[in-house]
């Protein structure tokens, strides 16, 4: 379709949309109406066309903006001073969401879906490429791998040169990448933090293209030759941007049990969202696991320096001066998500106010060289770390009326029924139908939960004052030699979830002697099925904070290796891996000599080759056997990085199923209830150790 094309065509339909987003109902017609969509809506989800899902759409915005329309002209008359303070912040709150969802629509509903761009056969005509990867307080037990996987890459020598970027200035760094052949750039000062580190290494190195990596950031082997080709297609590539894939559990999916069947947090930003984005020509870089022209970098300035979040802000600085930007949704590398949830809110934390610098001091929506896409992608992405407000006012909403006799909707409880419920069901239906497979229903509410009482105060300040606040690195590699329950961390979500448990109580009593305390039980309903869900989302959020125990300091992967045994005997025996860490592996056992002959080496049977690691037995049974690797010399560990994270196909993983909303619903419901009985069974077994001392204390007297 032309361009003009479809602007006739929007306007012949603005005055149908403006028509059914406009007319005002009585409730029953309202009901009425909104059955009729949804089942429309229901009726096309049958159908698996991408055509068909901008149909519905454009459907689900159309009622959601029919419900804004709605609470904008007919619901915003308060009684009081502090109803309208309270009503007015909540209508903000939910103009806030529709803006989000809306925007939210515009990168989704068309990803594009990008395959691998070979390269040409002549090696001498692929670019040079510089790998960095920047350090400043990780230890070296994180950062080796790293530089041993980015020397495992398959790219011609002479053009890939490896650095190690140390603004830590650490003598053990400097020897290792001498021990290991790498660059190793360190500097006089920590100006400007990760962007600094990266434009003082520009400043020494030449290649023609940068491959940044987070020095936690395992690449595989084929991640150059997988990302390279689309640079030499189009001369006007600025960035190739790939997943952040993460092998070892986030927060949500070591604490709850729930959070490791589904799509992980990060899912649906590294699907739907990355891909929608280039499709408009609006990827974000995100600071790691990325190609970058270096012409591009150079025409800018060098990394950005302005903002905390220098990854996005580098990006948008190119876009605005013409270049392209790429999405290749293909897990190439692989990190550390981080252990505790305290760390993953330090971290959230700084990228919020770094959206919100960019937000204030290089707004999108202004300045030259942007698309008009582009500009409303940024802006999605700027928007929706404002969430920490808007969440806490939907959690506490309901309990102005069921604590404080307090009507903040100027409506029946019939009357907002009819408008919200097509308004939710078609939404939710149709996130679910779009991003289903990376983001399952409600867990984006526990997610946002989780941070928002956290992000208020930041977001507010860096939106008035952009430049409050410093870079903060997140701590990476730790381990937790105890489980415990983090109550500092969630100390406003156990406040707020007491306050709703006072009101559902209060609530059910006043409906159920309405009579006597003069109330409407329908809004006493409405305002107690909202309490309730607002409370199991914050309890589910407050279980993210029991840390369980990681003692663990090297993350297993599953992965089937053909293998040899070595005995002190003399004897071998062939096996295969269940599983392998860069600290030891488990192999099924094929007999059970090891519960008898010392195991003292296995080899690793590869295509390329056989690696030799010496080892020690931990433990054994019919089934299984668990080794230690004991010290290598680093070229045989950067074999075994080879063959542990830095395979070709390490962390292809297939897709989750298609979400649904009830189960989704059922799911989280069953956490919070694992919850108490976790907590139940901790202090239950706790009380059994303090016993079991006193009764040995007795039986000796």
């Amino acid at each position: 379709m032309s361009k003009l094309a479809f602007y006739l065509l929007l306007l012949v339909l603005a005055p149908v949309a403006a028509v059914i987003i406009i007319t005002p109902m009585d409730s029953q017609k309202q009901y009425i109406f909104g059955l009729i969509s949804i089942g429309m809506l229901f009726l096309m989800g049958l159908s698996k066309s991408r055509k068909i899902t901008v149909v519905m759409v454009i459907l689900s915005a159309l009622m959601s903006t029919r419900y804004i329309w709605w609470r904008t002209t007919e619901t915003l008359h308060f009684n009081s001073e502090i109803e309208a303070i309270l009503g007015i912040g909540l209508y903000l709150a939910e103009l806030y969401v529709w803006l989000i969802l809306i925007l939210g629509f515009l990168q989704t509903t068309w990803p594009l879906k990008r395959t691998i761009e070979p390269l040409p056969e002549d090696t001498s005509l692929w670019p040079t490429v510089d790998v960095y990867v920047p350090s400043y307080n990780e230890s070296l037990d994180v950062v080796r791998d790293t530089v041993l996987a980015a020397q495992c890459i398959d790219y011609p020598r002479d053009k890939l040169k490896i650095y190690l970027l140390d603004d830590g200035k650490r003598s053990e760094f400097a020897m290792f990448a001498a021990d290991v052949g790498v660059g190793y750039i360190t500097r006089d000062d920590n100006r400007h933090a990760k962007a600094g580190n990266l434009n003082h290494a520009m400043k020494i190195t030449k290649g023609e293209l940068i491959c940044v990596f987070d020095c936690d950031h395992v690449a595989t082997r084929t991640f150059l030759q997988a990302t390279v080709g689309p640079f030499l297609k189009d001369p006007k590539l600025a960035l190739l941007q790939t997943p952040h894939y993460f092998y070892s559990p986030d927060p949500f999916e070591r604490n709850l049990r729930a959070a490791r069947s589904i799509p992980n947090e990060g899912s649906l930003f590294y699907g739907p969202v990355q891909q929608g984005n280039d499709n408009w020509n609006a990827t974000f870089f995100c600071g790691s696991c990325a190609v970058i022209r270096r012409s591009a970098l150079e025409e800018i300035g060098g990394f950005a320096v302005e903002t905390v979040t220098e990854d996005a802000h580098t990006a948008l600085k190119m876009q605005r001066l013409g270049w392209g930007s790429a999405f290749l949704s293909i897990p190439l590398a692989a990190g550390l998500a981080t252990e505790r949830l305290g760390l993953h809110v330090i971290q959230r934390t700084r990228w919020a106010r770094g959206m919100t610098q960019i937000f204030r001091v290089d707004n999108p929506l202004f300045g030259r060289g942007l698309k008009w896409q582009q500009r409303l992608c940024y802006l999605n992405a700027m928007l929706h770390f404002q969430f920490g407000l808007p969440r806490v006012a939907f959690l506490t909403a309901p309990l102005a009326y069921l604590l404080f006799n307090l009507n903040i909707i100027h409506s029946s409880a019939s009357l907002i029924f009819a408008y919200v419920l097509p308004h939710l069901v078609m939404s939710l239906y149709v996130n679910s139908r779009m991003n289903g497979r990376f983001r399952y229903t409600f867990w984006g509410e526990i997610y946002e939960t989780v941070m928002c009482f956290h992000l208020v105060i930041p977001t507010i300040l860096t939106m008035f004052s952009p430049k409050h606040g410093k870079f903060n690195v997140t701590d990476k590699g730790g381990v937790l030699d105890q489980g415990f329950f983090d109550f500092h961390i969630v100390r406003p979500h156990v406040i707020v979830a007491a306050l709703l448990t006072i009101g559902i109580v209060a609530g059910v009593v006043r409906a159920t002697m309405h009579d006597y305390f003069g109330v409407d039980p329908y809004v006493i309903a409405l305002n107690v099925g909202w309490a309730v869900f607002s409370l199991i989302i914050l309890m589910a959020a407050i279980a993210v904070a029991r840390e369980t125990k990681q003692v663990r300091k090297t993350i297993r992967i599953e992965v089937q290796i053909p293998a040899i045994i070595h005995y002190a005997s003399g004897i071998s025996s062939r096996t295969m891996t269940s599983d392998l860490s860069m600290g030891g592996a488990q192999l099924d056992a094929p007999d059970d000599r090891h519960e008898y002959d010392e195991i003292e080496e296995i080899d690793l049977l590869l295509k390329s080759g056989a690696i030799t690691i010496p080892v020690s037995k931990i433990s054994g049974d019919d089934e299984t056997i668990r080794l230690r690797f004991e010290a290598m010399p680093l070229s045989r560990r950067r074999e075994l990085v080879r063959v542990v994270l830095a395979r070709a196909d390490a962390w292809i993983q297939p897709q989750y199923k298609q979400d649904n909303p009830l189960l989704s619903l059922g799911t989280i419901v069953r956490t919070v209830f694992e919850l108490f009985w976790l907590t139940w069974k901790d202090r239950r077994n706790k009380g059994k150790q303090e016993a079991q001392p006193a009764v040995k204390e007795d039986s000796a007297a």
